[in-house]
């Protein structure tokens, strides 16, 4: 059997001037990873990352902490299928439109405007954007610029599919991507509904590893969402 190590970017600086980057705290998240690895002499014979900057970032910090501890560490191979959905054009430049046709969304919409800075804000954020999100995957954003969701699914179960196809028998694989491709991988493993994909997607907490086992067409999730190298820093534990 093969493995596969899928990584989620640290801490990135969402909804910013510059969302596409690490914050400081996703650069030591991703330094902490590359240390419990490294220390660990944990080897991998392929490292794969989307081309968004968090996840090139993410790559960077880890291969940076082996490079420190004198370990080897594979150059990482760019794949644009492992990049993440749209989501600052989502929420930035869609959600305004649908507010303003969709009797039902608009609510949601006006609460999180309302409670921008206090201390609702990201509970009426996560409610107006699972929303939006299961408005996208049911069809209904369309036509909007936005990446449809069963061109987002084809294109990361491809970009899957592409990785596992690259490596020999008993390989270790690393991929450093976003929690919506991990979602999909699990969804597209259990052969769960599309929803799923996304209630997964909210679960997943920067730099977590998410792990499968593969020989040939057979795939199975062996870990989910796993923080191994936060046990001991409980405070570096985010979801956005």
């Amino acid at each position: 059997m093969s493995t596969l190590v899928l990584v989620r970017h640290g801490q990135a600086c969402a909804f910013s001037d510059d969302p596409d980057r690490l914050s400081e705290l996703g650069w030591e998240q991703a330094r902490i990873l590359g240390r419990y690895w490294a220390s660990r002499y944990t080897r991998f014979d392929a490292v794969f990352r989307g081309t968004l900057r968090r996840q090139r970032e993410t790559f960077e910090a880890v291969a940076e902490e082996y490079h420190h501890h004198g370990v080897a560490f594979p150059e990482a191979v760019a794949i644009p299928g492992l990049n993440e959905y749209d989501a600052q054009d989502l929420v930035k430049v869609i959600a305004p439109r649908i507010a303003e046709q969709d009797a039902g969304f608009a609510p949601l919409w006006t609460a999180w405007q309302e409670e921008s800075g206090g201390p609702e804000e990201n509970r009426r954020f996560q409610l107006m954007f699972e929303a939006l999100v299961s408005r996208w995957i049911g069809g209904h954003l369309d036509g909007h610029g936005l990446e449809p969701w069963e061109e987002f699914q084809r294109r990361v179960d491809g970009a899957f599919s592409q990785i596992r196809a690259s490596s020999s028998r008993g390989a270790r694989l690393a991929a450093f991507t976003s929690g919506g491709p991990i979602g999909v991988a699990v969804q597209s493993c259990l052969g769960a509904p599309p929803m799923a994909a996304l209630q997964l997607n909210w679960r997943v907490r920067n730099s977590s590893l998410t792990t499968f086992l593969f020989s040939g067409s057979r795939v199975s999730v062996d870990g989910f969402n796993e923080l191994p190298h936060l046990v001991d820093t409980p405070s570096a534990v985010t979801f956005r």
